[in-house]
């Protein structure tokens, strides 16, 4: 199986399905035949590349179908981006580009389609570059020459200014270096980035984030040195700087109100005792796998337990919970290109709500001088900043905490941490440090 047949089977199911991009293609990738590995890159690129820029090519081909996209079958569709985007967004050779997506049509046994897309193709390899709408038009241009909806552009820009929200959506489309964090309870930055640099690997210190490394095309992530013997965990650095600005001292014991996928309780397991909860038992069981790689399983421990409820006397007393909330992701859309498309305005308001009722049973389980870190991975005023002022508002025995020390560089606004995508080469995250006064 080539490059574009797995490419078309990967963006197929993900619209069929509504999973993440990442675990359908992880899992294709998986199935490869050794002497296919080459074709990794090309598969990654296709996928990612074709959904980065979805909105824009179907902006192209919708005008030169006489069909509707909506009514293609998934993999036609597939194929049509999947072509489209070689055609505009590649070096491939534009007959090369037609050719290979309509014979990867045919090798799926979609000959009947064939015809068609190769139609389709043909003419839109004939523009000299890719239409857009009007500059004048500023938001339509940006949401199709960006591929972001337009809801979403006219809100960035309302929320950020024109020129920063610009900047935001350029980097949403700009493929992420991976990003690692030196497990301090093994190794150290240093030493780390010492061992794979001689491994002949393109590393690099993170900007801010002290155990932070970006690596560039590292292969398969589990053959990468240093996984198997768990000196790193892959983790953004904007992340990683949500657990730096939490700044919980050593040896306490913290309660991740919502763990999964787990980066930040282990994280904050390699210096203090963390009780991970998570309402889907399957996460807690890769959080589990995933300490007992990095050697943390005897600081974390882990629960199921549904955190909108209140959480058991039983389990005893924390001096910090860090409620990392279930928000609408809009600061990871470099990440996960697809959920541009799937959001909608009104997921702001719902997952709002949801963060407020997820804070008040996350403070029930605070004492009096503890700690209730709140983040998000959203750029959004309504799930970071006016959420937290929101909470404030109502709980006058919590107040709002600087960290005791930051790296330097680390973003701040009021005093809250808040990173945004952009030319600092982060995912946009919000957290805040609220103290309970009495």
């Amino acid at each position: 199986m080539n490059a574009r047949q797995v490419a078309i089977q990967v963006l197929a199911r993900v619209s069929a399905t509504d999973a993440f991009l990442n675990a359908v293609l992880d899992a294709h990738l998986s199935e490869l035949r050794p002497e296919d590995a080459r074709d990794t890159a090309l598969v990654t690129e296709l996928c990612y590349g074709a959904t980065r820029r979805q909105l824009a090519l179907d902006h192209l081909l919708s005008a030169h179908s006489d069909r509707k996209l909506s009514a293609l079958e998934d993999r036609v569709l597939a194929a049509l981006r999947v072509g489209a985007y070689q055609l505009f967004y590649t070096r491939v050779p534009r007959h090369a580009a037609v050719a290979e997506t309509v014979e990867a049509l045919k090798s799926l046994r979609l000959q009947r389609a064939a015809g068609f897309a190769n139609a389709v193709l043909r003419k839109v390899a004939a523009l000299p570059e890719l239409p857009l709408p009007p500059e004048s038009d500023r938001v339509r241009h940006l949401s199709v020459r960006e591929s972001h909806p337009e809801w979403l552009v006219e809100r960035w820009i309302r929320q950020f200014g024109p020129e920063r929200a610009e900047r935001m959506l350029v980097a949403d489309n700009a493929p992420p270096p991976l990003a690692v964090r030196a497990n301090r309870s093994r190794t150290t930055r240093e030493r780390l980035l010492e061992d794979l640099r001689g491994a002949g690997l393109d590393a690099r210190p993170a900007e801010i984030a002290p155990a932070g490394i970006l690596l560039g095309a590292p292969g398969r992530v589990e053959e990468v040195l240093g996984y198997r013997e768990g000196l790193w965990q892959v983790q953004d650095e904007a992340a990683q700087l949500v657990v730096e600005y939490a700044g919980i001292p050593d040896g306490a014991r913290v309660l991740d109100a919502c763990a999964a996928p787990g980066g930040k309780a282990c994280a904050l397991a390699e210096r203090a005792r963390v009780v991970a909860c998570d309402v889907h038992r399957n996460k807690l069981r890769k959080i589990e796998s995933e300490a007992r790689r990095l050697g943390l399983e005897g600081r974390l421990e882990v629960r199921a337990h549904d955190a909108e409820r209140p959480f058991p006397e039983a389990w005893g007393a924390f001096d910090a919970v860090v409620l990392d909330a279930p928000c609408s992701g809009l600061g990871t859309l470099r990440r996960h290109p697809e959920l541009r498309y799937r959001r909608r305005p009104e997921d702001v308001g719902r997952l709002a709500a949801l963060q407020a009722r997820l804070l008040e049973t996350a403070r029930a389980a605070v004492p009096p001088g503890g700690l209730l870190v709140y983040a998000v991975c959203s750029v959004d005023s309504q799930e970071g900043l006016d959420q937290v002022e929101l909470f404030l508002r109502s709980h006058p025995d919590f107040t709002a905490e600087p960290p005791p020390a930051l790296p330097p560089g680390v973003p701040l606004q009021q005093g809250y941490l808040r990173t945004l995508p952009g030319p600092e080469g982060m995912d946009g995250f919000f957290a805040a440090r609220l103290r309970r006064t009495h």
